[in-house]
């Protein structure tokens, strides 16, 4: 019996994708049980059903496939998130051959963490009677005068969660034989959140001496991220920071859809972001690339790294591609053509 994976569709286009998926990483030789759940025609409203996480809870591996209504996907993330307990979110950046990009030889896995910081959800609406107590309260524990007409957020950042993300970020570099860790923060405005997370990385780094270790501001790193892309390795930082990190790397290489990765101790789910057919259509290449992902989380590291190589020799030669990755006035293929070169080019 293979592994056991759920994968989670929406209708015959969704269905169309995920079916791409399966064909590519069947070639792979790496054997899968899918338990395919379609959510097609159920008012989701931005949530997966209940029990669909039960089901994802027992195979403890999870593909979400492209959505009809890609606007409720990242609150759907953030609701598999919270029930699932997965607070990594992984974001590969990986230029290739075929895709515009102002920039070559990009290999960047930024490495989130996703259950604390400002995203945590901790405000208050500026008029709340709640908002007045936080004000009060926090202007008295500080020592800082906050303007009464002023909304309030928190910034929770503790050492279980610093400590899990950055270990997780230093065992993947050591998995994949990836060389650098940098940690991204804020830690000269923010010493004691930011700056515990620096100072935890610093003494996880000294556990992992094969890999190099270095830290960055964020504003340093978005400059030198424009500048020499090509230089970076694994990024981690807090959640903020990986969100809008994130963005920028994917946009460098090429464009939004890319794979995307949220694990946990005990489950994880893979997809593509901005995922919907408005936006994938039948380009299968996002969440084939996901499928590499799940692969490597699976710890089957050369069938990654072959299906990687497939995707990009296919992407390259422009020839059996969906239209969105083709030149401007060449027809492209359908989902399954694109499959089944992508199949060949792995027995090649």
């Amino acid at each position: 019996m293979g592994y056991p994976v759920v994968l989670i569709q929406e209708g015959e286009l969704g269905a169309q994708v995920t079916n791409a998926l399966q064909m590519a990483i069947a070639a792979t030789g790496v054997d899968i049980t899918w338990q395919i759940v379609d959510i097609g025609g159920e008012d989701q409203q931005g949530l997966l059903p209940n029990y669909i996480f039960d089901i994802i809870r027992t195979a403890k591996t999870a593909v979400i496939g492209p959505l009809m209504m890609p606007d409720n996907y990242r609150q759907m993330e953030a609701d598999i998130r919270e029930k699932l307990d997965l607070y990594v979110n992984l974001r590969p950046a990986k230029t290739m051959v075929g895709i515009p990009s102002n920039y070559q030889n990009v290999d960047i896995m930024i490495v989130r963490e996703t259950t604390e910081g400002i995203y945590a959800g901790i405000e208050f609406e500026r008029t709340s009677v709640e908002a007045a107590d936080a004000r009060s309260f926090l202007s008295k524990l500080s020592g800082k005068r906050i303007r009464e007409d002023a909304a309030v957020g928190i910034k929770p950042i503790s050492v279980k969660g610093c400590g899990q993300i950055i270990e997780f970020a230093f065992n993947y570099a050591r998995k994949t034989k990836r060389h650098q860790v940098i940690a991204v923060h804020q830690a000269h405005f923010m010493a004691h959140t930011d700056g515990l997370f620096l100072e935890i990385a610093r003494d996880i780094a000294q556990e992992f001496p094969d890999i190099a270790f270095a830290d960055r501001s964020i504003e340093v790193i978005c400059q030198e991220l424009m500048q020499k892309p090509e230089r970076f390795d694994v990024l981690v930082m807090p959640n903020l920071y990986g969100d809008l990190l994130a963005h920028l790397c994917a946009g460098m290489v090429g464009g939004l859809s890319v794979p995307i990765a949220h694990v946990g101790d005990k489950y994880a789910v893979f997809g593509a972001q901005s995922t919907g057919t408005d936006d994938v259509g039948h380009d299968p290449t996002s969440l084939i690339l996901a499928g590499a992902l799940m692969l490597r989380h699976l710890g089957e590291q050369e069938a990654a790294q072959r299906l990687q190589a497939a995707v990009e020799a296919v992407v390259a030669s422009h020839v059996d591609t969906t239209a969105d990755l083709n030149p401007v006035g060449f027809e492209g293929v359908d989902s399954q053509a694109m499959a089944q070169a992508i199949t060949q080019a792995i027995a090649a």
